[in-house]
C-alpha cells in the first residue's frame, strides 16, 4: 500500500521551554520546508504548553502570529507530559493523516521524521523512533534507562527497547489510541496494545540544546510506577510469592532455633522488623492500585485548555 504526501502534524510538549523554543520553532519550520516532496503544504506544528511559569506561551503565541505553519494550546495548569501529549493528540484527531509527537529539547533528530514520514507512507501506522546508542547518557542514567525497559518487560508490559514518546501515528491508529478511556496514562505502553503496521526507525540522540532537563529521578520513577502498575498486576503475584517464600523461610529457621539455643532473640527481633517493612511495602503497592482505581472512578477530564494560538472562542474543558 502506497500512501499521498500526508498532512502532518508534529506535537510538541512544552514546559518552561523559553530558551530552547526559538530553535526548536526554527529547525522544525526547516524541516516541513525541505520536505515537501513527501508532505502536504498543509502540515502544522501544534505545541502544547503544559502550564509553563516562564514566557513559553508567549513565544508560541509570537510564532503563531508570525506563520500558519505554527499553532498552539495552552493548559491551564501542568498536567504532566503524558497529558499534554494527549491533549495534542485530541486537537489534531480529524483533522491531520497522521501525527508524530516529539520532545522540545531537541535530543531527538529532527532529521528522521522524513524516515518515519517514508515509512507511513509505505503503509505503517505507527512508527517508533528507538535510540541506535546512549553513548551522550552518564552511566548511571543509562544503567537506570535501560534496567527501566528490562523491568517493563519481566512485568508483562510491552514496551518498545530505547523507544520514549518519539513517534509517528496514523489517523487510525490515533483513532485507536485515543478510544482508550482510561485516566492513568503511559503511552509508551498504550501505544503497542494498538497493533496495526508498525515500523521501527533507529536514530542518535543528541544533549539537550539549551535549559534543563524537565525529568527529575522523582518524575522517572514516578513514570516507572505508572507503567508498572497500569499494565500488570505481577507486581501484587510478586508479592505473594515473596510472602510464601519469606513463610518458608519462618518455619524453617524455627525447626533450626529448637535445636541451636540462645539464638531465639535474634532471630526474633530480626524477623518482627523484616516482616514489618514486607507488611508496610506490601500495603503500599497495593494502596497504589486502589488509586488508580479511585482516580479512574471519579472520570475527571485529564485537563482544561486555557488558551489557544490562533485564539478559539470555545473555552469548553477538554479530554
Amino acid at each position: 500500500m502506497t500512501r499521498n504526501n500526508p498532512k502532518l502534524c508534529i506535537i510538541v510538549p512544552c514546559y518552561n521551554e523559553q530558551e530552547v523554543l526559538p530553535e526548536t520553532s526554527k529547525r522544525l519550520n526547516a524541516f516541513i520546508n525541505e520536505n515537501a516532496d513527501v508532505l502536504s503544504p498543509d502540515s502544522r506544528v501544534l505545541f502544547v504548553d503544559d502550564g509553563s511559569r516562564d514566557d513559553t506561551w508567549k513565544l508560541i503565541s509570537g510564532l503563531s502570529k508570525s506563520s500558519p505553519l505554527f499553532t498552539g494550546i495552552r493548559l491551564s495548569h501542568n498536567r504532566g507530559h503524558q497529558n499534554a501529549l494527549w491533549a495534542g493528540m485530541e486537537k489534531a484527531r480529524g483533522r491531520f493523516d497522521c501525527v508524530i509527537t516529539i520532545d522540545a529539547d531537541l535530543q531527538d533528530d529532527i532529521n528522521a521524521m522524513r524516515r518515519f514520514v517514508e515509512a507511513y507512507k509505505e503503509g505503517a501506522d505507527v512508527v517508533y523512533g528507538v535510540r541506535s546508542k546512549r553513548d551522550t547518557d552518564t552511566f548511571l542514567k543509562r544503567f537506570t534507562a535501560e534496567s527501566f525497559y528490562k523491568l517493563m518487560k519481566l512485568l508483562g508490559a510491552e514496551t518498545v527497547f530505547n523507544h520514549a514518546d518519539y513517534r509517528l501515528l496514523s489517523a487510525r491508529a490515533l483513532d485507536a489510541l485515543l478510544a482508550c478511556d482510561e485516566v492513568n496514562l503511559y503511552l509508551r505502553g498504550m501505544v503497542p496494545l494498538i497493533g496495526f503496521n508498525t515500523q521501527t526507525v533507529t536514530y542518535e540522540r543528541n544533549e539537550r540544546f539549551a535549559g534543563e532537563s524537565k525529568y527529575s529521578i522523582k518524575k522517572m520513577l514516578s513514570l516507572a510506577m505508572q507503567g508498572a502498575t497500569s499494565f500488570s498486576v505481577r507486581p501484587i503475584m510478586l508479592v505473594w510469592l515473596l510472602g510464601l517464600m519469606i513463610t518458608f523461610i519462618t518455619l524453617l529457621a524455627g525447626l533450626v532455633l529448637l535445636i541451636i539455643p540462645g539464638m531465639q532473640l535474634g532471630f526474633t527481633a530480626f524477623s518482627v522488623w523484616l516482616c514489618c517493612g514486607l507488611i508496610m511495602s506490601s500495603l503500599g503497592l497495593i494502596g497504589e492500585y486502589i488509586g488508580k482505581i479511585y482516580a479512574e472512578a471519579k472520570r475527571r477530564p485529564r485537563y482544561f485548555i486555557q488558551d489557544t494560538a490562533p485564539e478559539e472562542q470555545d473555552g469548553k474543558p477538554q479530554g
